[in-house]
């Protein structure tokens, strides 16, 4: 189970093996698409960062690593994060946490440097070409109405930041969503590690400035406009392929990485997208681990939300590990019985997730004023998720948690309230 976007097929791509949507036609300078649109509705992952001053120490173990998150209070200093760990024959390794905090600071350092030779802090001056400013115009009009249509809630948030972000914003969610559904989607069973192979090459094409469709142009036109990396697009692929293989996770170390693939890597994306507040004191690394930790904590929410629909797909996405120590097993998920042991684990479980929640919270303040509310919205949506799984007495493998559409409605106006507060006065209240 992936981070669910929205997929998009040419209704002429050849179903025989669901990738002949990736050769839309082209003809010349001129790009045609004739996209409908395929997804289950689920949100977009979104993105906070940490603030400095924000101390944090929590420690996870399990039968295989001694693995420590350590978040430094010092000002000016990015968040610290164990790089070794300890495998069964005694060697040491890097781990999964260190992995992706290198790929944060590559993010980070890009970032710096756009800013630094850039006089626009926003975005890079618009590059129009003869004859494609009309077409480029449709292809951003479409990766709109994909968000409105399964990312309500996010699509009215985003109708608040400049035009320019907004748009780049939408076509990241549309590549993301095509990009999960063909591995999670209706035709997920016909995808080959061939096929993503594949897509990895078009995405290379992007951003070499070689779109293959209306869609495609979108985000090359995106990645020309702000400091995008590749990087995190390549990771996104790669926890695809990793469903393609993997149903089980040894441990959290091993789950910690295919949550950054599917769902940490979007925040990575979207950073730049989004902004930061001139004002704000936060170093450029806490805003991307902060990013990266709403996009961990919305991915277990998925998994704990869905651990029975997976199960029906042969999959569990939960430590196997700790699942032991918990005296419980792959047959008693299959089994699907809410027990004391699985509501004990469960508690484990959610404590975990909110911890992540946590951090990318007090980072959701440093960003650009017109990009917090939809990225409030979405926290205090997804978090609310688990809420629900212990009002359904921790019973996710018959019931859905879902947050229902009063609750929704309410959350609007606090997100929007949120949104409203400096980093200034939000860095002093910690501080204090």
């Amino acid at each position: 189970m992936s981070v669910a976007f929205i997929w998009v097929v040419s209704p002429n791509s050849e179903v025989s093996n669901c990738f002949g949507f990736l050769e839309s036609a082209r003809e010349g300078n001129r790009l045609f698409d004739s996209s409908k649109y395929i997804s289950r509705d689920r949100s977009l992952i979104c993105h906070s960062k940490f603030k400095r001053g924000n101390k944090r120490n929590w420690k996870y173990s399990s039968s295989n690593a001694d693995l420590s998150y350590s978040y430094s209070g010092k000002k000016g200093k990015s968040p610290i994060v164990s790089s070794l760990v300890a495998n069964p024959a005694g060697e040491v390794a890097t781990s999964s946490e260190q992995k992706v905090y290198d790929v944060v600071l590559k993010q980070a350092a890009l970032v710096k440097k756009q800013l630094k030779n850039a006089e626009d802090y926003d975005v890079k001056p618009d590059i129009v070409l003869p004859g494609t400013l009309s077409l480029l115009s449709e292809a951003y009009d479409r990766c709109g109405e994909v968000c409105a249509e399964y990312a309500k809630t996010f699509y009215l948030g985003t109708l608040l930041m400049t035009p320019e972000r907004r748009r780049a914003i939408w076509a990241i969610y549309v590549w993301c969503r095509r990009t999960d559904e063909l591995v999670d989607g209706p035709n997920a069973s016909h995808i080959t590690p061939k096929a993503l192979d594949r897509w990895e090459s078009r995405l290379e094409d992007i951003f070499r400035g070689r779109p293959f469709d209306m869609l495609d142009a979108a985000l090359s036109d995106t990645v020309t406009r702000f400091p995008v990396d590749i990087q995190p697009f390549k990771d996104m692929i790669e926890g695809m392929r990793m469903d393609l293989i993997k149903s089980r996770y040894k441990n959290f170390d091993e789950l910690y990485l295919y949550c950054y693939y599917v769902a940490g890597t979007v925040g990575l994306m979207s950073v730049p997208i989004m902004g930061i507040a001139p004002e704000t004191q936060a170093t450029t690394e806490s805003v991307y681990n902060a990013a990266l930790a709403l996009g961990i904590a919305n991915q277990l929410t998925n998994i704990l939300r869905d651990v029975g629909e997976d199960a029906r797909r042969g999959r569990v996405y939960l430590p196997q590990d700790e699942l032991a120590q918990a005296g419980l097993s792959d047959e008693d998920i299959f089994a699907g019985k809410v027990t004391d042991k699985w509501r004990s684990f469960m508690k484990n479980q959610i404590k975990r997730a909110r911890l992540f929640f946590d951090d990318a919270e007090k980072g959701v303040t440093e960003l650009n004023s017109a990009s917090r509310w939809p990225v409030w919205a979405s926290l205090l949506l997804y978090r609310q998720i688990l809420d629900e799984i212990e009002a359904n007495d921790y019973n996710n493998f018959t019931r859905r948690a879902y947050v229902s559409k009063p609750k929704k409605v309410f959350a609007l106006p606090v997100a929007y309230a949120k949104s409203l507060v400096s980093p200034s006065r939000t860095s002093s209240l910690i501080q204090a």
